[in-house]
């Protein structure tokens, strides 16, 4: 009776051994008997393996760290493999702890596929509109300068300026065709002027009159210059004006003629007659397009004189205002007719000497005039 008990008990026995050996180095935990508690020295048989299938397990549920003492050994009643989880988590914990053994490919991978610029050196505190460094203004104004020399790109790019604005063009304005309707007799007055030549030199000619229907004209000019371009919008004339009525005179004339900012024409110019007199005149009009045909035109002029002129009606200083408003209509660019109102303005000297001739120092005029090109 004895013998069979033997028997029978070595026989249970032996399906967890043969378990034990056969899943030796296989990615299982051995079984062993729950009632069979380990020893102190008894080394970890699960030391080497793989633990991937405990370690997904042990991410999935919460692990209640109140079982495990701060020395990470387990509590009484807890069995080794739940021990030694608890002391891997705790190292996980650890501030100190090596990640390079910990298997991080998944997480990485999923935070680079999250962020699209992941890996790039981007700076983040990029300058909105910085100026050029310093040292893009070391080289040469012109490159060709280093492998050509200066001078002589210098002569090649007068050359091109000369080729290209060495063709010779004609243009004519008339910038003021008109009749004026006033106090008394009605009256005209034309303004004309136009150029020969390329873009930087020109010959100018411009002539300037008015007078009464039923009259003598009262005052006629004409104008020849030399006009050489010292801006990109600006030329300085020089030449001589003859005047057609009254006291024939010829005046040298030196001035300039261009496009100011906010697109003001100006024409500024000093006289000086044969018979020592110094005159001057400032021009100065606005295009203000109301549409792309319509245009509202301020203008503005004056006229000084530095001395007495009785034989002219020129007083010393500010001599004449004139200021007018004209709307015009292009019916084409080259063609526009227009009306306005202007009003003329003799002062000091001069409006004394118009008293005297028994004139009216102050006239409006209602115009109505062409203006073309070509």
């Amino acid at each position: 009776m004895k013998m069979m008990l033997a028997l029978l008990l070595s026989s249970a026995a032996m399906p967890n051994i043969a378990f034990a050996q056969n899943h030796d180095g296989h990615n299982m935990p051995a079984m062993v008997d729950p009632d069979e508690k380990p020893l102190a020295d008894e080394p970890d048989p699960h030391a080497s393996h793989n633990m991937d299938a405990a370690q997904t397990a042990q991410d999935d549920v919460p692990v209640n760290h109140d079982e495990m003492d701060h020395e990470g050994l387990p509590h009484e009643g807890v069995d080794e493999a739940d021990a030694s989880q608890d002391m891997q988590m705790d190292s996980m914990s650890d501030p100190q702890m090596d990640h390079s053994q910990m298997d991080h490919g998944k997480m990485n991978q999923q935070s680079e596929e999250a962020d699209p610029h992941a890996g790039h050196d981007m700076p983040l505190d990029l300058p909105v509109n910085a100026p050029p460094p310093p040292e893009a203004f070391e080289g040469p104004t012109y490159a060709a300068d280093q492998f050509v020399g200066a001078e002589a790109m210098a002569a090649s790019r007068a050359g091109v300026a000369r080729e290209v604005s060495g063709t010779p063009v004609f243009w004519f304005q008339g910038d003021r065709l008109e009749y004026r309707a006033r106090e008394g007799k009605d009256g005209y007055l034309w303004d004309v002027q136009g150029y020969y030549g390329g873009d930087l030199e020109k010959f100018w000619f411009k002539s300037e009159g008015e007078g009464s229907f039923g009259e003598a004209i009262e005052s006629a000019e004409i104008q020849a210059l030399y006009s050489k371009a010292i801006a990109p919008f600006f030329d300085l004339q020089a030449g001589i004006k003859q005047d057609l009525t009254g006291p024939e005179r010829t005046h040298a004339v030196i001035g300039i003629q261009g496009l100011a900012p906010y697109l003001f024409e100006v024409d500024a110019a000093l006289f000086l007659s044969n018979k020592g007199d110094m005159t001057a005149s400032i021009e100065g009009e606005l295009d203000q397009k109301i549409t792309q045909r319509l245009i509202l035109q301020p203008r503005a002029e004056v006229s000084l004189a530095a001395q007495d002129i009785p034989e002219l009606g020129v007083g010393a200083g500010l001599d004449r205002l004139e200021v007018g408003l004209r709307l015009r209509y292009e019916f084409a660019r080259e063609f526009a007719p227009y009306i306005g109102i202007d009003q003329e303005w003799k002062i000091g000297g001069s409006r004394d000497f118009a008293l005297a001739a028994g004139e009216d120092p102050s006239v409006t005029n209602y115009v109505v005039g062409i203006r073309f090109w070509f």
